[in-house]
């Protein structure tokens, strides 16, 4: 049996090997792209001076809006729970396109964009670099590629561990030391068996979370195994945006002469019934707060109110809906490792970076093996 996942094991290494490199590289490079933003730009996303009280939403709003062309509105705001934190304005356009605004002066600090290098790394790591348009065949080649190779990297995982796992506990608790005494070549098959076995979970969660966007096949199914239906799930976002679209054109006349109008009393009324929350985010007829919790990262109470008066008119407490809110967040907090804090992140970018050595250490120990037999 184990001479058969041996095969296994090594024919579907050899031609995916350097791609699952570039895959998990990419991605760990990713885990802490918010920190190290942070820290190299810390004028972009802190304020100089913290003040007592912020300018009330509306005029701050307003002051923005004023420095957009015609053709780009603000469309919402997220507050931070720090004091220090500057503002993150979102616009219509481009898309997921925002501003960073100091919210004691109202000074626009600058965009919020990807890094050269982070945008390098996550079109690695989603597309090995192709663009997003599809070639010939209505394919998109990249996106595809990594997709194959993340499905085979399970099978590359399991079946490692089948041939490697130990018969014995002694062996087991050998067979988790890394030697760095003993030679180049017992070095890389320690830091491949036992790598391979540390990060075998992280790995694995990653995989298969992952394979969420490369498959529309494997989404349903993975769905519908925590009893989510992707149809009805679609359906349901088009229902809801469409109920938007028609609670938003009503009052269009309103919203051009007041369009950020009891914005500043959302927030108030929120921050205080949420004395722990770690974001507030605001636009036109609805709000989320978002809490410093383990889980699902994305998780988020949500609220409707009144454009008119600002009175709420509808509250979705996260523990109370329904799956096929929940699953996409948890997905990606899996993915990323962000869902046990920065403990869990820490050990998904070094399961990441292990995940890249793992071929390399692989190729090393195949070519000394097929050097020994031409011998």
């Amino acid at each position: 049996m184990k001479k058969i996942f041996r095969k296994i094991h090594l024919w579907l290494s050899v031609p995916f090997g350097l791609v699952i490199t570039l895959i998990c590289f990419s991605g760990a490079m990713l885990v802490f792209e918010n920190e190290v933003n942070e820290w190299s730009r810390p004028d972009l996303y802190y304020v100089e001076t913290v003040k007592e009280s912020s300018l009330p939403m509306d005029k701050l709003l307003e002051k923005v809006a004023m420095t957009l062309p015609d053709s780009v509105s603000v469309t919402g705001v997220s507050i931070s729970s720090d004091p220090g934190r500057a503002y993150q304005v979102s616009l219509s356009k481009p898309r997921r396109a925002s501003l960073y605004v100091d919210q004691y002066t109202g000074e626009v600090k600058g965009k919020s964009e990807r890094s050269g290098f982070f945008m390098f790394m996550f079109r690695m790591h989603r597309w090995l670099l192709d663009s997003m348009n599809p070639g010939n065949e209505g394919i998109f080649w990249g996106k595809m590629i990594v997709g194959v190779s993340t499905l085979l990297l399970v099978f590359v995982l399991i079946s490692g561990i089948v041939i490697w796992w130990p018969r014995t506990r002694k062996a087991l608790k050998n067979s988790l030391k890394i030697t760095a005494t003993k030679g180049w070549r017992r070095f890389w098959y320690d830091l491949h068996v036992a790598g391979g076995m540390y990060a075998l979970i992280f790995l694995l969660a990653m995989a298969l979370t992952g394979l969420t966007w490369s498959f529309p096949w494997y989404r349903m199914a993975f769905y519908k195994i925590f009893g989510v239906e992707v149809q009805q799930r679609v359906a349901q976002g088009h229902e809801q945006k469409s109920d938007v679209q028609k609670g938003g054109t009503k009052p269009a006349s309103h919203q051009k002469k007041k369009p950020f109008a009891y914005w500043q009393e959302v927030y108030d009324k929120l921050s205080r019934q949420n004395p722990e929350y770690k974001q507030i985010s605001i636009s036109s007829g609805t709000a989320s707060v978002s809490f410093n919790r383990f889980g699902n990262q994305r998780a988020s109470d949500r609220y409707s109110f009144n454009t008119d008066n600002g009175e709420f008119t509808e509250t979705s407490l996260y523990q109370h809906q329904d799956k096929s809110g929940k699953i996409r967040g948890w997905i990606y907090s899996i993915h990323v490792g962000n869902w046990g804090g920065m403990f869990t992140r820490i050990l998904a970018f070094i399961a990441a970076l292990i995940g890249a050595a793992l071929p390399l250490t692989g190729y090393y120990l195949w070519i000394k093996k097929l050097k020994t037999v031409q011998k």
